[in-house]
């Protein structure tokens, strides 16, 4: 569970099964992390971390308490809330205190099965093998998790669900044309497509699945890229959201990095603007339709009430010539919010934004005021069909009803 004290981990880009080129390496000393640079990498013109790590040559030293001392691309790698209490609890009944678990400790563990591009060496080794996949099994296990009761297939559920980022219980699987699933890792060829399926949470709506399915198909059809949807059949309930991921193709993968991890922004209260996110959209990708998407997706969670939009919300992807993208938007539902606001202000406004901030955003995003406007209706008129699509998804009457009358105010 833990590595010996002193260990060095390295840290490269795998691309596919063939190709990885390394990237630096992690280490240590007395609580504080240091990292340096590979030297072949700093000569090849790609940044993993354009703004808040970029490539330079000597060890670099750390201090970010809110990531652990770790710089924030690394620390996107590190599962939070659901992979994080796994971890902990895997670690207890093994002996070991979960505080003793350094963040190097943490990273061994998602070694190279975690989002995005990066992997890390040594890698604490998981159990090897493939079982077939019972969801409605697991999700009774993750309920049993979050309850504080011990659970017969912790170790499994780590497996499945150890890396992604959120508080809500995930499992990492492959599917194939017939809807056969796998749980294992490594991708299993043609026909097999990588998913992360969701499960719900103890405060979660009892049909959380089909209101998040109906989210994204709405969402789609206000012309925001979104992945590949699915609600995948359960014997004891509406079934579960499961979206394809963005960051695996095949073999191939694309790095990814939130918001969060590329601004060093606390992800845990507000902390960041639209406008904000709209100006490194279009500076990272040097693409004003880049900046559009943005601005559409907020545009979106005003208009359809998603609140709980914080800094790990929003990730940028980079292919291996080191182009950067806004990748699909996730996690898209109905939410309050902290205290009834938006996590990410419009313009400075968190509870009631209206046109005047959303101009501003869209400034910001290097949109023409007229153009704005035509996004904001095509959406408001999208979003009123809510019903539609709450019917289609097989939302129940109760929970559309309430959702359907926030979004009428």
């Amino acid at each position: 569970m833990k590595l010996p004290s002193g260990t060095t981990l390295a840290v490269a880009l795998r691309w596919d099964a063939e190709t990885e080129i390394a990237v630096g390496r992690l280490a240590m000393r007395d609580r504080l992390v240091l990292f340096e640079f590979d030297r072949q990498f700093l000569a090849n013109g790609v940044e993993v971390s354009p703004f808040r790590l970029r490539r330079q040559p000597g060890l670099i030293e750390t201090r970010e308490s809110l990531f652990e001392n770790l710089p924030g691309v690394f620390n996107d790698s590190l599962p939070d809330g659901w992979g994080r209490l796994l971890l902990d609890r895997e670690a207890r009944r093994n002996g070991v205190p979960p505080e003793t678990l350094t963040p190097i400790d943490r990273l061994a563990h998602v070694g190279s099965d975690g989002i995005g591009a990066l992997v890390y060496r040594p890698e604490i080794e998981k159990e090897p093998g493939e079982e077939a996949i019972d969801l409605d099994e697991i999700a009774a296990e993750t309920l049993a998790v979050l309850e504080g009761e011990s659970a017969d297939l912790l170790e499994r559920l780590r497996k499945l669900g150890g890396s992604p980022q959120g508080a809500r219980p995930k499992a990492l699987i492959q599917m194939d044309g017939s809807g056969r699933m796998s749980d294992a890792q490594h991708d299993r060829g043609p026909g097999w497509r990588h998913f992360i399926v969701k499960f719900p949470a103890q405060a979660d709506l009892a049909d959380i699945g089909p209101v998040e399915l109906a989210y994204a198909r709405m969402a789609a059809e206000c012309g925001i890229r979104v992945p590949e949807v699915r609600l995948l059949p359960s014997q004891t309930g509406p079934g579960y959201f499961a979206a394809a991921r963005f960051d695996r193709d095949g073999d191939k993968r694309f790095h990814v990095s939130t918001a969060a991890g590329l601004l060093h922004a606390d992800y845990r209260m507000p902390s960041l603007d639209y406008v904000d996110l709209a100006k490194i959209a279009v500076r990272l990708t040097r693409d004003h339709r880049q900046g559009e998407q943005l601005f559409r997706l907020m545009a979106f969670n005003v208009l359809a009430h998603n609140r709980d939009d914080h800094a790990k919300q929003f990730s940028f992807l980079m292919d291996r010539t080191g182009a950067w993208s806004v990748a699909p938007a996730y996690d898209l539902t109905f939410s309050q919010g902290m205290g009834g606001e938006h996590t990410t202000s419009v313009a400075g406004e968190g509870r009631a934004p209206r046109r005047e901030q959303m101009m501003k955003v869209a400034d910001a995003a290097g949109l023409r005021p007229s153009v704005a406007d035509e996004i904001v209706e095509q959406i408001r008129a999208c979003v009123a069909r809510w019903s539609e699509f709450a019917g289609d998804a097989g939302v129940t009457a109760k929970t559309a009803a309430m959702i359907d009358g926030v979004l009428n105010q």
